[in-house]
């Protein structure tokens, strides 16, 4: 069994002790953890019903955006087993004995964490299909006439999938996730109660109209939560006396370049990229990527799915399209209020 961390508690006293421990601002156990009511709830009552009966939790499926807590409760469920975690990325199972090499150094209940999960190789894959069903895996030993299969037995564990793209996992890999949880983006009022909760970790004083400023440029997003946090804690304590109010937020916010709506830069020139270069699309990804100076993996995982969201972008068979609020974002009319012609775009 894992040594138990120590547990943090979070409320408007939060003290020094706690504040040194938890630096990361990720929350060590499901008391702690805000939003995601209804996956939370599962993996709960998964954890409680594994602990009553002894036995090993079923491995878990997370998949969503990237920053909404795919990490954070993987060490949480391994913290609430009682039981340690190893943690690699897909990409990094470069081959089956990289992978029988992490599944054999577990013990009885612990927790194998693999980010990026549907960029695993094929081969490896094939692999983790006994290892989670059976609790075994067959490795090959050397080549030719001489080849032999040898079976090792493993210690039942608990393996946690995370991806941002659930659609490019196979269907065997899928089905032999027990749970499947799907997280989605934060309300702005759960994002206010991170904000406050970091703040207090940070050993900074933020009001509630400071932090609800900071939230509601989120993109729903607890990671761009924090990091906005950190960069607004900067302007306060060299222009604001150390306190983050409504005005220093937008202040430090505007200096970021991230609007009212929580667009920054990169989203407006997506979003100008396609209205005016593109006449409002169609546009492929790949002209898409080149015009703007992105990888389009990068664009199609982080930027397109809050702009998709929020009614901005649309995509279509033939291509992205900017939507009727996406020029009114922008400050830009078309005829007829939806996608212009070439020429017929003009700013407010």
């Amino acid at each position: 069994m894992a040594k138990k961390a120590a547990e943090i508690k979070v409320t408007e006293t939060l003290n020094k002790p706690d504040r040194e421990l938890d630096m990361s601002l990720r929350p060590t156990r499901f008391a702690d953890f805000v939003g995601q009511a209804r996956a939370r709830e599962r993996l709960e009552l998964a954890v409680e019903a594994a602990r009553k009966r002894g036995d090993v939790l079923d491995h878990v499926l997370l998949f969503g955006p990237p920053g909404l807590g795919k990490t954070t409760l993987a060490f949480i469920l391994a913290e609430a087993m009682g039981v340690n975690i190893k943690v690699t990325s897909g990409p990094v199972i470069d081959k089956p004995g990289d992978l029988a090499g992490l599944l054999t150094g577990l013990e009885k209940g612990d927790v194998l964490f693999v980010d990026e999960i549907h960029r695993m190789q094929k081969a490896v894959e094939e692999y983790l299909y006994a290892a989670m069903e059976d609790f075994v895996i067959d490795i090959m030993i050397d080549q030719g006439p001489n080849a032999r299969s040898v079976r090792l037995e493993l210690k039942k564990f608990t393996l946690i999938g995370a991806t941002t793209r659930s659609g490019l996992l196979s269907a065997p890999l899928r089905s032999r996730f027990g749970l499947a949880n799907r997280l989605d983006y934060y309300g702005t009022e759960d994002l206010r109660t991170i904000v406050k909760r970091s703040a207090l970790i940070l050993d900074v004083d933020v009001d509630d109209a400071g932090a609800a400023e900071i939230a509601g440029r989120s993109r729903g997003t607890p990671r761009i939560a924090n990091n906005l946090l950190r960069r607004v804690r900067d302007y306060a304590q060299v222009k604001a006396d150390n306190k983050i109010t409504q005005t220093a937020a937008d202040k430090a916010l505007e200096m970021l370049d991230i609007d009212k709506h929580g667009l920054d830069e990169m989203d407006k020139r997506i979003l100008e990229t396609i209205a005016v270069k593109f006449s409002g699309g169609a546009v492929g990804i790949s002209n898409l990527a080149v015009s703007v100076g992105e990888e389009s993996d990068t664009l199609e995982e982080v930027y397109e799915p809050y702009l998709i969201q929020e009614g901005y972008l649309q995509r279509t068979p033939k291509g992205r399209v900017v939507t009727p609020l996406g020029y009114e974002r922008l400050g830009l009319k078309s005829r007829g209020g939806g996608p212009a012609r070439q020429g017929e775009l003009r700013l407010e």
